[in-house]
């Protein structure tokens, strides 16, 4: 291991820490998605997949929303609209009580698209939990809720 020794407690070992953990498990869902999106036709990463969907779901949105919504960089964001402007799944309009302001909604192209990824993402999820009985499902997302609810809570 590079001149280091493994740890003599199996739960010190990287593999075992849940930072790492959660953060592999993150890794190969995007994979994943990515490569679901690619079998059914839909070029999008998973960023783009993201704000597609938050937008669906959500509605018309500020660009600054939307990266928040998706724990984006608002900078990148704007790429990331261009990307998805481009590709005629989204279109900017002026903001209904604002007009300095523009709001990012989705076009008919765009819910279709939106539509058909749902498919493959619950495809995804459902795989990745393929090995877990309903109440350990249930379990699982439990826990992870109140993980999310403590870093919260403390941040």
């Amino acid at each position: 291991m590079c001149g280091m020794e493994k740890p003599s407690n199996p739960s010190e070992a990287p593999e075992h820490s849940f930072g790492l953990l959660i953060s592999m498990i993150r890794t190969e869902l995007v994979r994943a998605l990515e490569a679901a999106l690619q079998e059914e036709g839909v070029d999008l990463r998973f960023t783009q997949f993201l704000a597609l969907k938050r937008l669906a779901l959500d509605g018309p949105m500020c660009a600054g929303e939307l990266a928040r919504a998706v724990d984006h960089d608002a900078g990148a964001m704007t790429r990331v609209i261009d990307q998805l402007e481009t590709k005629g799944y989204v279109r900017r309009q002026p903001h209904e009580q604002d007009r300095r302001s523009l709001r990012i909604a989705v076009t008919d192209a765009g819910m279709a698209t939106w539509q058909h990824m749902a498919k493959a993402h619950e495809r995804t999820l459902e795989r990745a939990q393929q090995a877990l009985s309903p109440a350990e499902r249930v379990q699982l997302m439990d826990s992870l809720e109140r993980v999310l609810a403590a870093l919260r809570a403390t941040g």
